[in-house]
């Protein structure tokens, strides 16, 4: 991995080293430095480059630097596709087909995928180079797994002959396009599900935690936790919703066979080649003097024909090409629903610790209602001890105060009292289901 950085890192060009050794050296005559030089145009020539790791079909790869207008002519883009690109603005996942090649923006993976050639922006990124080693592994891992399309007709009976000998379809006999877009949906998808499991292994220790222990740093925990959960899934589910829009939309699908394409571009070609090297001349009209009326009528018949059979065999293909490119994308479907599915549970299973705790709260809750109401209850009894000391307080000469067991006979009559109506007050509450019986 350390040689494949080196390697696809972009060299520092000689002028940007002569320049930082004039820089470090002083004038000794005082003069300023880099008099007569036209700084701004320099500014104007570096401006809007990047770099970009190009990998062909033939598994190479190496580092290009090209500016913004450039590659928008190379790929035929307009200005808004690349602008998904850039590294400085933060859009979500998106896979869009266009006439010569495929934008795709997901996770880390930010390339431009044609025919030919897959263009990607140079990262330091880890999941950047194993996309670059995946990609060429699988490009050089055997022979004639290029597909190099010369005419689709037989293309497709070379693909149905080699399944005949060897039972079952190969997915490495795809197209350039489609082996590029399906190494940079399973790094996606690779990458989101290591997330998603990471998150799981976290999550379920401090959720039981949790449970155990309701605290303010297990809840901060817990917090944080869901807020990388909402962002994760947020995340998946736009992935999710890409595949699926693609996957319900044929025509989005048959933009994207980006060789059938060329392939037909180049077929037309030699057509218009051959019919020149023959001697026929589109501009000019036949003349109806010079052919018979029999042989003209034979011959549009017989056009009318090629180009029925032309169309129904264009037809054929583009079905062929959008099955293998929905059964591509369904298995990436169900890769990407069950990380989904994964953090629905955890999301869930979040919810339901926070009902449990919820209901624990409301139980401690309950309980010091309670409390209060008991010691509510038991504050009124005793006020009655005072309101009989207040009675007797009073500054007033009465037998009853002469006697020496009156004191005693206050005391009992009041504490009697007191319970009586402390326990009226207790069997009162449990009728009303106030206090659990």
């Amino acid at each position: 991995m350390a040689d494949l950085k080196e390697r696809l890192l972009p060299l520092k060009p000689q002028s940007a080293i002569n320049l930082r050794g004039t820089t470090s050296q002083a004038p000794a005559s005082g003069r300023q430095p880099f008099q007569g030089l036209d700084l701004s145009g320099l500014k104007k020539r570096g401006q809007g480059l990047r770099s970009w790791i190009r990998v062909d079909t033939s598994g190479n790869s190496h580092v290009i630097e090209v500016d913004k207008f450039t590659m928008m002519r190379r790929c035929d883009l307009p200005a808004r596709d690349l602008r998904l690109l850039d590294p400085l603005f933060v859009y979500p996942s998106t896979i869009l087909g266009r006439e010569k090649a495929i934008v795709v923006n997901l996770e880390q993976i930010r390339c431009i995928i044609t025919a030919d050639e897959v263009l990607l922006l140079n990262s330091l990124d880890s999941y950047v180079l194993q996309y670059v080693v995946e990609l060429q592994r699988r490009l050089t891992s055997g022979v004639g797994e290029v597909w190099q399309p010369e005419g689709p007709e037989l293309n497709r009976r070379s693909f149905r002959n080699f399944d005949n000998v060897y039972g079952s379809p190969s997915p490495d006999y795809l197209p350039f396009e489609f082996r590029a877009l399906e190494v940079a949906l399973e790094s996606a998808c690779t990458f989101l599900d290591s997330q998603a499991a990471e998150l799981e292994v976290e999550a379920y220790p401090l959720l039981d935690e949790l449970t155990s222990k309701i605290s303010t740093l297990n809840l901060e925990r817990v917090r944080r936790l869901k807020s990388r959960l909402v962002a994760l899934t947020r995340r998946v589910q736009k992935v999710r919703d890409e595949i699926e829009q693609l996957m319900d939309d044929d025509g989005d699908m048959a933009e994207m066979y980006l060789s059938e394409k060329k392939s037909r571009m180049e077929c037309d070609q030699s057509m218009m080649g051959f019919r020149s090297n023959d001697g026929l001349s589109v501009s000019a009209p036949v003349s109806p003097v010079s052919s018979p009326p029999e042989s003209r009528r034979l011959e549009k018949s017989l056009s009318m024909a090629r180009s029925r059979h032309e169309s129904t065999k264009s037809s054929e293909s583009a079905t062929e090409s959008i099955e293998e490119l929905e059964m591509l994308l369904e298995a990436y479907f169900v890769l990407i629903d069950s990380t989904l599915n994964k953090l629905t549970s955890l999301k869930e299973y979040i919810d339901d610790t926070e009902d449990f705790i919820n209901i624990q709260l409301d139980n401690v809750r309950n309980q010091l209602i309670q409390f209060e109401l008991l010691l509510t209850t038991a504050t009124f009894v005793v006020a009655i001890f005072g309101v009989v000391t207040g009675i007797f307080g009073m500054n007033f000469a009465i037998p009853f105060f002469d006697d020496p067991g009156a004191f005693k006979w206050v005391l009992i009559i009041t504490g009697v009292c007191g319970i009586i109506i402390f326990c009226a007050f207790v069997w009162f509450f449990k009728y009303r289901r106030l206090m659990p019986l």
